[in-house]
C-alpha cells in the first residue's frame, strides 16, 4: 500500500512510498482510509522540533485523524463489522492500570499515540484496536468525521468547566481553538474573546461567533476587556490553546477571582507563572490531554447531530490528494488555513 512516512530525522523528511499492507490481529480492525486530516502534532513532526526529536522514531507512518471503511476484522472482534464507516480514538491505553479499570482510561500513564509512538493512518489502510473504533453516523459528512479527534480535544477542553452565562477567554485561534468557539457558544457563554497573532484565523474566529478578537501584535487584551461593558471583574473561564507563554501570562492576569483555566496548549518547560495571582485570586488550573474515553465522543457526536456540523464545516478550508502531501504540509505550516484534508 502507499503511505506517507516520516523518513528521516530532520525538518521535512517526508516520503510517499510503498509499505506492506498491515494484517489485523485477533482484536484489531483493518480500515480502508477515505480521508485524513493534518494535525498540529503532525506539524511538530514535520518541523522536527525538540518534542519530535525525543518522541518520534523514524521511519514511521504519520497521522492519527481519519475516517474510513472497515474491510476486515479479527476473530475476537464483536463491536464492529465490515462495511461500517468508522473513525477512532488515537490514544491506545493499557486497560490494566488503576485509571483504566476504574473507568478513566484517558488518564492511563501507559498511553500510546497512533501516528506518534506507532505507525499511523496516512496510508491506504490502517490497523486499529477494536476498542478504539468509533462507528460513525453516516449522516455527518466524511470531512467532519475525519477530524473527530481534534474536535474531541476542543470538546473536552471547552466543556471542562460550566460556561453557562460566563465570560470566556480563548488564547490561540488554531483549529482546535476555533472549534471550541461554537461549542461554548452553544453551552451558553456570554462573552467569548479570542487572542492570536494570525489575522486569517482571527477572522475565522469572528465568523464562528467570537464576541471580540484580539491581534496581540497591535492590540492590548486589557483594552478589549474595557470595551465589554457587561464584564466587570475579568474572565470566568480560560481556554489555553496556544502553547505561548506570553498568551498564558495574559490569560492569568485577565482572570476574575475564582476563575478556571483549562490548558490544552503545550507550554515550554520554562514558562513563568504569576503564582501570586493564581493563589490570591483562587484560580483553578486544569491540564487537558486528549479526550475522555468515551464520554467526549458521545458529547461531540450529539453536538454534531444537533447542528454543530454546520459551524465545524467552516473550519475545513483546504483539500488535497494524498499525493500532494508536501503542498498540504507547507500550507499548514504557514498557518494561513483552517483544517487541511488529505483525500485517499
Amino acid at each position: 500500500m502507499k503511505a506517507i512516512i516520516k523518513h528521516s530525522p530532520e525538518p521535512g523528511g517526508l516520503l510517499l512510498t510503498q509499505v506492506p499492507t498491515p494484517i489485523p490481529g485477533d482484536s484489531q480492525v483493518l480500515v480502508k482510509i477515505k480521508k485524513t486530516a493534518i494535525c498540529g502534532t503532525d506539524i511538530h513532526i514535520y518541523n522536527w522540533d525538540a518534542w519530535a526529536q525525543k518522541t518520534i522514531k523514524t521511519p514511521q507512518i504519520m497521522g492519527h485523524e481519519f475516517v474510513g471503511e472497515v474491510v476486515e476484522i479479527g476473530r475476537q472482534v464483536t463491536n464492529v463489522k465490515p462495511g461500517q464507516l468508522v473513525s477512532g480514538e488515537g490514544h491506545i491505553v493499557c486497560g490494566k492500570c488503576r485509571h483504566c479499570i476504574t473507568g478513566h482510561p484517558h488518564l492511563c500513564p501507559q498511553t500510546v499515540g497512533i501516528g506518534v509512538n506507532m505507525d499511523g493512518v496516512f496510508a491506504e489502510y490502517a490497523v486499529i484496536p477494536s476498542e478504539n473504533i468509533w462507528v460513525c453516523d453516516e449522516a455527518i459528512s466524511q470531512e467532519i468525521l475525519s477530524i473527530l479527534d481534534p474536535l474531541g480535544n476542543a470538546t473536552h477542553t471547552a466543556l471542562s468547566f460550566n460556561v453557562l452565562g460566563e465570560d470566556v477567554l480563548i488564547t490561540g485561534a488554531g483549529p482546535i481553538g476555533l472549534m471550541s468557539i461554537p461549542i461554548i457558544k452553544r453551552a451558553g457563554a456570554r462573552n467569548i474573546v479570542v487572542t492570536d497573532i494570525n489575522p486569517t484565523r482571527l477572522e475565522m474566529a469572528k465568523t464562528l461567533g467570537a464576541t471580540k478578537v484580539v491581534d496581540v501584535r497591535t492590540e492590548k487584551l486589557t483594552d478589549i476587556v474595557k470595551s465589554l461593558n457587561s464584564m466587570k471583574e475579568g474572565f470566568d473561564i480560560g481556554l489555553e490553546m496556544s502553547g505561548s507563554p506570553y498568551a498564558f501570562a495574559d490569560m492569568v492576569a485577565a482572570m476574575a477571582n475564582g476563575g478556571k483555566i483549562a490548558i490544552l496548549g503545550i507550554l515550554p518547560s520554562n514558562t513563568q507563572v504569576d503564582w501570586n495571582k493564581v493563589i490570591f485570586s483562587s484560580l483553578t488550573l486544569k491540564g487537558i490531554y486528549g479526550r475522555q474515553m468515551y464520554d467526549t465522543w458521545y458529547r461531540m457526536s450529539a453536538l454534531l447531530q444537533s447542528g454543530l456540523d454546520i459551524e465545524i464545516a467552516k473550519i475545513i478550508t483546504h483539500r488535497f490528494s494524498y499525493q500532494d502531501y508536501q503542498e498540504a504540509f507547507e500550507l499548514m505550516s504557514k498557518g494561513e488555513c483552517g483544517k487541511v484534508i488529505l483525500e485517499w
